[in-house]
């Protein structure tokens, strides 16, 4: 924790030139951790400065020096796992055991993912006409990630741009700076070039709007909500920067009536719940065929009250806390919206579980007989909160499912592969879960519609941070 009241620039921890503090609090006691320097305008056009000079030097090197600098983050990453894991236990309530596999083993998975790219990455290719494509750096980015998935964000931005030779200020969540801060530490032990990464801690409404601004930051990556993704793009707009966005969801779940219902129902209802219901790709709306809904009520409302709720330092596949009382805040209003709308609560509701006084817990929720005009269906909540909606035949399902502004992923369950394949194709995101499919290191990540643009992760990952250069010869 010595680091933490510094910022990482040039290759060193330095004193800030702002002097606002934030604290850090724990979710599960509302103690609190640390506290963090809210950086400014003068912080980031410092980083910057050490960014585009380090940039002339790094863009240049051969693809073999930035695998093994790669490789050898992934040896560090993987002996200070448990500092990350234990860090956003600590500042976001991810319970331990999802803390060490799910959170922190992004650290590991999606570098795999991207030296794997990066070995078949053709950075020059001879066209057919003769003429030469040149893969080269975009320039200085500038990296914005959220609190929910922090170190899986961070890697997913900070890797591509470090793989491809571009340089970069990363600003993080200021809720979630203590896993940042261990991530800079791991790539200062990797010995990565002064200025090739730098670190500035702050808001999106102070740092984030002076590196979208800032005319020498030629590429903005930013996840987070869709109405922070539209203020970057406007904000970069006039120094027509390349902008990458991953932002909310509100993803459809269709349950068809030849399904596994009672293992597909389970499954979904609990990867609702995962991360407390903290993640923009959750299947938040369950789509039921009409034949079966009743049945999938029933099996629904036992695995919402199957579903525990921890102390996140306690091993186990509980969840744990909000990360904090403003989330906590909102998803209790949103509670009180589904009841206020006439749904049907099925489970859960508002306050906290029994047994907790402190910490931002919140019950499993269920809502039954709800239209997707409502509130609650058409709305991110960002908490562990179901909405049940039913459909009479496939073509009413599908058209349900796209009926919302995002496209971040959707899901379906079904036990005829020839629907499988078709009614995915027809579905408006980004990607498709299949009974259970999960999401694999090196595939691409993101969305259609309002739940952003570009690509993050393998192949695609690597091409967002890449410009392409034509080179014409003489015939």
């Amino acid at each position: 924790m010595d680091n933490l009241e510094k910022f990482y620039i040039n290759g060193k921890w330095v004193t800030p030139k702002s002097s606002d503090k934030m604290s850090v609090l724990n979710p599960a006691t509302e103690d609190k951790v640390g506290e963090i320097i809210l950086g400014n305008a003068e912080d980031v056009d410092d980083a910057v400065s050490a960014a585009k000079a380090a940039f002339s030097k790094f863009s240049i090197t051969p693809k073999s020096y930035r695998l093994g600098l790669l490789k050898k983050i992934r040896e560090i990453s993987e002996r200070r796992l448990d500092d990350l894991a234990n860090a956003m236990t600590m500042e976001m309530g991810a319970p331990k055991t999802m803390a060490k596999d799910v959170q922190a083993d992004a650290a590991t998975g999606h570098l795999d993912g991207f030296i794997e790219s990066l070995e078949k990455l053709e950075e020059r290719i001879t066209l057919s006409n003769g003429d030469i494509l040149l893969k080269e750096p975009v320039g200085v980015c500038g990296l914005i990630t959220p609190w929910n998935w922090p170190i899986n964000q961070i890697t997913l931005k900070v890797l591509p741009a470090i793989a491809t030779g571009c340089t970069c200020i990363l600003k993080p969540s200021e809720h979630t700076p203590v896993s940042a801060m261990v991530y800079t530490e791991i790539l200062e032990e990797a010995g990565v070039d002064p200025g090739v990464f730098n670190l500035v801690q702050g808001t999106g409404e102070v740092v984030g709007v002076a590196m979208s601004k800032h005319p020498d930051i030629e590429m903005i990556s930013f996840t987070g909500s869709t109405r922070g993704g539209k203020s970057v793009t406007k904000e970069s707009a006039e120094t027509i920067k390349k902008v990458t966005l991953e932002l909310g969801g509100k993803s459809p779940n269709l349950v068809f009536a030849d399904c596994d219902l009672q293992q597909r129902v389970t499954d979904s209802v609990n990867e609702c719940m995962f991360n407390t219901g903290q993640s923009c790709d959750a299947p938040t709306r369950l789509l039921v065929e009409k034949s079966c809904y009743d049945q999938v009520l029933e099996i629904a409302k036992t695995a919402a009250e199957n579903v525990s709720v921890d102390d996140p330092s306690k091993d186990g596949g509980h969840i744990g806390p909000l990360f904090d009382k403003i989330q906590y805040d909102r998803v209790q209003n949103m509670i009180q919206v589904g009841i206020d709308e006439g749904a049907s609560l099925l489970t859960g509701g508002l306050g906290k579980p029994d047994g907790f006084k402190n910490g931002w817990y919140v019950k499993p929720t269920i809502f039954s007989d709800v239209n997707n005009q409502m509130r609650i269906a058409q709305e991110e909540i960002f908490g562990p909160v179901l909405v049940i909606i039913p459909f009479e035949n496939e073509d009413e399902g599908i058209a349900i499912a796209n009926d919302t502004p995002y496209g971040l992923a959707a899901y379906l369950q079904t036990g005829n592969e020839e629907r499988a394949e078709r009614v995915s194709r027809q579905l408006r995101a980004g990607g498709v879960h299949v009974n259970g499919g999960g999401f694999n290191y090196g595939s691409p990540f993101g969305g259609y519609k309002q739940s952003g643009n570009g690509r993050e992760g393998g192949d695609m990952g690597l091409e967002d941070y890449l410009e392409t250069k034509t080179l014409h010869y003489p015939s």
